[in-house]
């Protein structure tokens, strides 16, 4: 129940930090960017914008005042004992002073038009059970037994480490629950949330799924008030989510095309339980819906970054509304039609207007760098509350998803070169950047990257031909439909493009990571974005009355969907077939750790991903390696480390490896006694620690020591 609560008390906490920050935000739906009228529920933009500024403020301040209090007992049961309150006491006097004493009543949140609100209903109906079927199918407790989907198993052995080191744990300061002992070099506040909520009374599904669900549905709200703030279309605006949720590839394509002839074409599809594509670890379902039940933080930082550039995009509308103004008149001066006694003031306007809307149908813009770069309107800043909060809600991301911060500065960058009031967009980066700084100078002892250049990304041939072919094969017909919606656009849409491929430039360029597959988060958001071109390219198509632009605008929907469609089916099929990661919720080993430990006890264990020791909370001091070497730790020395403790030939070798690595617990089971790397020397631990659990028999025996229990004689 506190856990509802709490969540609860984030959208008012949003609700009250909107209301100041960004007054009148619901008027956003009124109009388009170039001024069109617009039918749109203001729901649909403030609730999601609610979500994401109370989540943030609520969540930051629980987590600081727990770590003011990390050496108590119960850290977590005084922060949210103070913050809890103070947040109810805040809200209740802003709804005081706001609503009763200024006697204002809240905006109406449904849109005027019946029609419009039932395609609204229908199209966030959808994305609720899209959202549900994706978390609860690939994470849920049935029978006292917790279910881990086999497509997120890996991610989730981090983030269940993570989770319940906080609700069972005291992970304050906060180290990394697969590589413990030092930094945290890993986007955790998510799952801090996660973890509070369980720790307020949410089952761990509950704590997990809910907040994954908002985010999903509160990404796609606002993808859709974008869309429609640049299209005014409520097609293009269904289907830029439709792209959104189903990816265009050639995938399916070339799988169909390898099927032996005498197959059964719809037994292979439906049999079939592996990601298909031939493009490097898209086996992985790198690409398709299943990374929103994989990293559920994703979808959290990709809604925040779609309400900044919501915020920001009408600037730039207003310098390409200057341009044009300017270029309409430089285009008067030139014709020359004022010197011409014999063409009246009606001709003369219609002869510019003619010539606007030639270039305006090609998308033609005189670009006057003196009206852009050297004009008052290009730099003086109109309000600094705008610009403020929204570095300070990008800086409050870096935590949650610093990739979403850096996808958003790269588009916002391109906009701002185009746009009116650029020290804004340079205050909102300043403060952002300068937030992330701060927290990465706590989190990350040395550098939080390690930036270099890196052209091709996870291309098999780095070169320009061979990233070519690569996301030709990747990503299929949107690149064709992007290239012809360049051409045939408005310049303010071909502009968009261009600042929409940023974070996709930047994916195959730079690496900021030893692992440079992680870069394919910004070829998400870039594909997610110039979706929004793909939509009303084809919208325009289907507006063609011919009975063949019609058929080709289905056939284009079809083409850029069905990969997608068919990755959401193999994710049902693959967690429902191939079956589950099973924790018991009450299991003996589990209990052990959550009432033996804490978080600043590491142990020694074998390569786990997860297992009923870091479903306690356990942190560990070399899990499985990927997880801590993508995020840059020194998992090869930890692998050495490990060998030589399991391995230790006396007592004292042992006693002296455990004190300079600062291990708490010993776990001795079947994964170390068959294991390749090193020659377990289970007599030695035996005879220099108290063993404190057991469990099991022979081989599949495990085995917990205690190191602050040396027994007093040395077998060796």
């Amino acid at each position: 129940m506190l856990g509802i609560i709490y969540l609860m008390i984030c959208l008012g906490v949003g609700w009250a930090i909107c209301s100041l920050c960004f007054p009148g935000l619901h008027r956003i739906t009124l109009s388009t960017y170039d001024s069109r009228a617009l039918k749109l529920s203001p729901y649909i933009l403030v609730l999601p914008v609610w979500f994401i500024l109370g989540v943030l403020t609520m969540t930051w301040s629980v987590y600081l005042i727990a770590l003011a209090a990390s050496n108590m007992e119960e850290p977590l049961i005084i922060a949210n004992a103070i913050i809890m309150p103070l947040a109810f006491v805040f809200l209740a006097l802003f709804y005081y002073i706001k609503i009763i004493r200024n006697k204002k009543s809240i905006y109406p949140m449904l849109c005027e038009d019946k029609k419009t609100r039932v395609k609204e209903w229908i199209i966030f109906g959808s994305v609720a059970l899209l959202a549900f079927i994706l978390m609860w199918s690939t994470f849920y407790v049935r029978d006292g037994q917790l279910n881990i989907g086999v497509s997120v198993f890996s991610d989730f052995s981090p983030h269940i480490g993570m989770i319940r080191s906080f609700s069972y744990g005291n992970n304050f300061p906060t180290s990394y629950s697969h590589y413990a002992g030092e930094d945290i070099r890993y986007h955790f506040m998510f799952q801090f949330l996660a973890g509070n909520l369980e720790f307020l009374g949410m089952r761990i599904d509950y704590a997990f799924n809910i907040p994954s669900m908002l985010s999903f549905i509160s990404a796609f709200m606002l993808l859709y008030v974008l869309t429609l703030k640049i299209t005014g279309r409520i097609l293009s605006g269904f289907l830029a989510l439709l792209f959104f949720a189903f990816r265009s590839g050639k995938a399916l394509f070339l799988y169909l095309s390898e099927i032996p002839r005498g197959k059964n074409l719809f037994k292979v599809l439906w049999d079939n339980t592996s990601f298909i594509g031939d493009t490097p670890h898209e086996d992985w379902g790198l690409w398709n819906l299943n990374v929103y039940c994989n990293q559920r933080h994703l979808a959290f930082g990709l809604a925040a970054m779609f309400f900044v550039i919501i915020i920001f995009l009408p600037l730039l509308y207003e310098m390409f509304e200057r341009l044009r103004i300017n270029n309409k008149a430089s285009k008067a001066g030139k014709a020359n039609i004022e010197n011409k006694a014999n063409i009246d003031n009606k001709t003369k306007i219609d002869k510019i207007d003619k010539i606007d809307s030639i270039d305006s149908k090609c998308g033609m813009i005189w670009i006057d760098l003196r009206l852009i770069f050297f004009s008052k309107e290009g730099w003086k800043i109109k309000s600094v509350r705008y610009p403020v909060a929204l570095g300070i809600l990008l800086g409050g991301l870096s935590f949650f998803h610093g990739s979403a911060v850096i996808g958003c500065i790269l588009v916002l960058f391109v906009i701002a070169i185009f746009s009116n009031r650029r020290l804004e967009f340079l205050i909102t980066a300043v403060i952002a950047t300068l937030l992330s700084l701060i927290q990465t100078g706590y989190f990350i002892e040395g550098s939080a990257v390690s930036p270099k250049l890196l052209f091709g990304f996870i291309a098999e041939n780095k070169t320009i031909f061979g990233l070519a072919s690569y996301l030709e094969r990747l990503l299929g017909i949107l690149i064709l439909l992007i290239i012809i919606a360049f051409i045939f656009g408005e310049h303010i849409e071909r502009y968009l493009i261009f600042a929409f491929i940023a974070p996709l430039i930047f994916a195959v360029t730079v690496s900021l990571t030893v692992d440079v597959t992680v870069n394919h988060k910004y070829i998400m958001m870039s594909c997610i974005l110039l979706g929004i071109f793909a939509a009303l390219l084809i919208t325009r198509t289907l507006d063609r009355k011919s009975l063949v632009f019609k058929t080709v605008g289905v056939v284009l929907i079809i083409m850029m969907t069905l990969t997608g469609i068919y990755d959401f089916a193999t994710v049902l099929r693959k967690n429902a077939i191939e079956g589950k990661i099973i924790l018991n919720m009450e299991d003996e080993v589990t209990d052990f750790i959550r009432e033996n430990s804490d978080s600043m006890d590491v142990f020694l264990t074998d390569a786990y991903t997860i297992n009923q020791v870091v479903f306690g909370g356990a942190m560990l001091y070399q899990g499985h390696q990927y997880y801590a070497w993508s995020a840059g730790y020194d998992t090869e020395y930890r692998d050495i480390m490990v060998g030589r403790m399991y391995g230790a030939d006396s007592s004292t070798e042992l006693d002296n490896l455990v004190k300079e690595n600062n291990i708490s617990f010993i776990i001795v089971d079947f994964g170390n006694r068959s294991s390749m790397k090193y020659d377990l020397n289970e007599n030695n631990i035996r005879s220099t620690y108290e063993c404190v659990y057991e469990t099991g028999h022979e081989d599949r025996d495990i085995s917990i020591f205690d190191t602050s229990k040396k027994l007093e004689y040395d077998m060796n």
